[in-house]
């Protein structure tokens, strides 16, 4: 009989004493125990037990060799096969000792059991179960919840099949007198709920769900609130998968929940909203009955004094606007719930403190690596969400409340007041821009003049409204907004609070992207500012002052290379570049922000190429090493960061294209053809993506240097034309096409590896538009310079070719694409028979070809129409709509 195992008093006492050295390591320092309500249940031991009991700060600081004895010492003691029912023993039965050391006993159980369970003899693992049925209602919290995360850790481990009496035991217990029995086996069937979802409701276990849903609905009435709040939470694990067992009693659950809706418990109330959320996604026609009671319930909810319960009301109006029926059901309340969301978004005195927000200056004190933000003013950032969406449902129709509360906040004399206004203003930008648009000209002098504003998080949300009118202040003459914006933005870049650099320099990114070249006359002004910067941030900020920098390259392009720019420009990046490590993540945005630059400048970044192309060779290079260590001996060697070589193969893929030819002597003088060759066979998606945009890339600068590896390469980039992974086939593809325009006819062996697949992307359903343009491209491409092999098949692309083609701009590519297309139908006419409409519909999208094409299409044409004679001819041509019979008659004469 397992009940009769009795601990031996000296093993036990060993026990015990590793418990208690185990919650204080350093025993220089005096212990103050404290209760250990906040071990989760998913913390191993090696943090448990140091987690809770000590409040002095260098009590964190692990000592690593108590640690290591620690791990050792248990390890030894897991030799022993009844270790773990002195384990057990000292949580159940031993009720002399402290909570805490019982609990650590506890929950280094529960390790044993997430790792070992298996290996447990029988008599154990009986032991164990027996005493945690007897004990799950103990009198203390704290044990109760551990024996709690026992039972659920046991049932995880795929036991639930084999302790049969599990369930019907604990759903026994809810029934009991006594308080703490109910409650303890409502929290284990809780966390049981939580991780067990599934089999619950399979014919593995008989669907024990059928009986529990209608036992835990019974709990919804019981006088206790925290079962109440148990009894829902159990039953919301099953509303989003639609467990059937509970589909089945959807209306008495429905009604219970309604029953519950003013419980004066704030975690039943959100529960219960939480409950209703869900149900709006999974089955609104149940709710749709009752949604005029249920939205004036979330009303009143999302204003609650709890802020939990406040937070999940409000994410109803989130999932609200996502269903069809929204507008329907919500415009009869707009009205009312208008200024409820707008109220929600002032800060509250808490979050004022939490963020500091009387700290105006604090730009030179240096960022805390350890910042974990508290998670505060998230009720505040819900209700702006759930605003921006509605904004998107109800478009115009939501200004008439909104414009009212607007006109009294934005010039309101509290600065919290004003605060919310000019977020509410951003939060509606995207979805009422267009009934906005006449209040713009006064309200954007406004918001420029609130960047200046004496608080600092007044300055930051301005930046940020600001940001979501970027659009329209472009569309205007520069003077009137662009240039007023735009100087205020860069001096709040040099703001003296983090936080409004941070919002200054991300609203300022985005105002490049809208503002493009508009952005050329000011950039000696935009260029002093961002260096400036440079010497002023700490470090998070720098991070986004980077992309500022690569943002304003991308936006500007080759206005950006002139010597007195490169001069202000390149000396701080420089700096920056050299200061970093090679392990030193803050590479990535650096990198990034190069590789923009260096396809910006051209020419002009010659002088700083050496070093910077050599640099990325070596990182490429040292991440393969490591990465080849790992695999050999993946317990001595830690596996690489291969963040490291993707932005390194992207910045080598900006030096190329930006500097063109002048990049051939470096890639002379290094192994970048032998890594890359490794790089695209790594198991890494995105390292063969990057590594074949500088395959194209290359292939574009300096094909000499390219030309020896083909043989190597081309049946790689075969097998990576894989439409499962994007990005990655897109740039296989791209860099094929680019190939086979080097490699003219001796492209010829290369064809069969890879025609039968871009043949098939071209047809598949559902192929996004860039994939489709560059398949086209390429397939065009290879036709080009094989004909003979590519023409037969013809018939097989010719539709979805002209499609995927009739859209893109004149350019080079579709040049090229197009002359291949007229050479396969020279060489195989009968293959573009079938789909003549629209190889005319292609033609007809070309603006300007060059004259020799416009010749080819010219042959072609009124070859068609001699073949088929006068007639049919017209026949056929009366089908094509109006636009393009002109332009056809106009440019060919058919």
């Amino acid at each position: 009989m397992e009940c009769e195992w009795k601990p031996d008093e000296q093993g036990l006492q060993q026990i015990l004493q590793l418990l208690k050295e185990s919650q204080s390591p350093d025993t220089s320092t005096q212990r103050s125990v404290q209760q250990v309500s906040f071990l989760k249940p998913d913390m191993d031991y090696n943090t448990c037990f140091v987690t809770c009991y000590n409040t002095s700060p260098s009590y964190y600081r692990y000592n690593s060799v108590f640690l290591n004895h620690f791990s050792q010492r248990l390890e030894q003691l897991n030799q022993y096969p009844d270790f773990n029912n002195y384990l057990i023993f000292v949580l159940t039965k031993l009720k002399s000792e402290d909570e805490p050391t019982r609990s650590l006993s506890g929950l280094i159980l529960k390790n044993n059991v997430k790792a070992h369970y298996q290996n447990f003899p029988n008599g154990v693992s009986d032991f164990i179960k027996s005493e945690c049925l007897q004990n799950i209602g103990d009198s203390s919290p704290l044990i109760r919840a551990t024996v709690g995360i026992l039972i659920t850790t046991i049932a995880s481990k795929g036991e639930l099949q084999n302790w049969l009496e599990l369930l019907p035991k604990l759903c026994l217990l809810l029934d009991s007198e006594d308080y703490n029995t109910c409650e303890g086996a409502f929290g284990a069937l809780q966390k049981i709920c939580e991780d067990s979802a599934e089999i619950l409701d399979s014919d593995l276990l008989d669907r024990p769900l059928n009986i529990m849903i209608p036992k835990f609905l019974q709990f919804f009435k019981h006088n206790s609130p925290k079962i109440r709040s148990h009894a829902i939470a159990c039953v919301n694990q099953f509303i989003i998968s639609r467990t059937q067992a509970l589909m089945l009693h959807i209306d008495p659950f429905i009604e219970n929940l309604f029953a519950l809706a003013t419980d004066e418990e704030p975690e039943v109330r959100k529960n219960v909203c939480r409950a209703l959320v869900m149900l709006l996604e999974v089955r609104l026609d149940r709710l749709l009955p009752h949604m005029l009671n249920i939205i004036e319930y979330m009303l009143l909810r999302t204003q609650d004094q709890d802020e939990n319960v406040a937070l999940e009301a409000c994410e109803f109006w989130l999932t609200l606007a996502e269903q069809p029926v929204c507008k329907e059901v919500l415009c009869g309340h707009l009205s009312q719930l208008t200024p409820v969301l707008v109220n929600g978004m002032k800060y509250s005195e808490i979050d004022i403190i939490l963020l500091k927000g009387d700290t105006e200056e604090d730009e030179a004190i240096p960022d805390n690596e350890q910042d974990i933000r508290p998670r505060f003013h998230r009720s505040r950032k819900c209700s702006a969400a759930a605003l921006d969406v509605l904004a998107n449902v109800f478009r115009e129709d939501l200004l008439q409340p909104i414009l009212p509360l607007l006109k009294e906040l934005l010039f309101h004399p509290e600065w919290v007041v004003k605060e919310s206004g000019i977020l509410v203003l951003g939060a509606i930008a995207e979805g009422c821009m267009q009934g906005m648009i006449p209040y713009l000209p006064e309200l954007i002098p406004h918001l420029v003049q609130c960047l200046s504003d004496k608080k600092a998080l007044v300055r930051s949300i301005t930046c940020w409204t600001l940001s979501r009118y970027a659009h329209w202040v472009v569309s205007q003459p520069p003077d009137t907004y662009l240039k007023p914006l735009m100087t205020e933005l860069l001096k709040r870049i040099l703001d003296s609070n983090k936080r409004v650099q941070e919002a200054a320099c991300s609203a300022f990114a985005t105002l490049e992207e809208e503002a493009c070249t508009e952005l050329v006359p000011y950039l000696a002004f935009i260029l002093d500012t961002l260096v400036f910067a440079f010497s002023k941030y700490q470090h998070k900020n720098l991070l986004i002052l980077y992309d500022a920098i690569g943002t304003l390259a991308d936006s500007v392009g080759h206005h950006l290379n002139k010597p007195e720019y490169i001069q202000m420009l390149m000396p701080p990046l420089i700096a920056k570049w050299n200061q970093l490590k090679d392990e030193d993540k803050d590479l990535f945005p650096l990198l990034e922000c190069l590789s923009s630059v260096a396809t910006a400048l051209q020419s002009g970044f010659l002088p700083y190429c050496e070093p910077v192309y050599q640099r990325c060779v070596n990182l490429v290079q040292k991440t393969l090493a490591q990465a080849m260590l790992y695999q050999s001996q993946p317990d001595q060697y830690e596996a690489p960061d291969k963040d490291f070589m993707i932005v390194a193969l992207d910045l080598l893929s900006g030096l190329a294209e930006g500097l063109g030819v002048t990049i051939e002597e470096l890639v002379a003088r290094s192994n970048i053809l032998t890594l890359m060759y490794q790089c695209m066979q790594d198991k890494m998606p995105e390292v063969r993506q990057s590594s074949f945009a500088l395959l194209g890339d290359l292939t574009k600068a300096c094909f000499q240097h390219v030309k020896p590896c083909i043989a190597d390469f081309m049946p790689i980039l075969g097998t990576n034309l894989n439409p499962e992974l994007i990005s990655v086939c897109n740039n296989a593809t791209w860099a094929i096409g680019e190939i086979s325009i080097q490699m003219g006819s001796e492209m010829q062996p290369y064809i069969a590896m890879v025609l039968h697949q871009l043949v098939e992307i071209i047809n598949r359903p559902n192929t996004p538009k860039t994939l489709l343009e560059n398949t086209a491209i390429t397939i065009g491409r290879l036709g080009y310079v094989c004909p003979q092999e590519v023409a037969p098949m013809l018939q097989q692309f010719i539709r979805p070719w002209c499609t995927s083609l009739r859209n893109i701009r004149d350019n080079e590519e579709k040049d090229s694409a197009f002359r291949g297309i007229c050479t396969m139908i020279s060489v195989n006419p009968g293959g573009v028979v079938q789909d003549f409409i629209f190889f005319c519909d292609a033609v007809a999208s070309w603006v300007n070809p060059k004259d020799d094409l416009r010749d080819m299409f010219y042959k072609i044409l009124h070859g068609f129409k001699n073949q088929v004679g006068e007639d049919n001819w017209r026949r056929f041509s009366d089908q094509f709509p109006l636009p393009l019979k002109e332009r056809l008659a106009t440019f060919y004469g058919v």
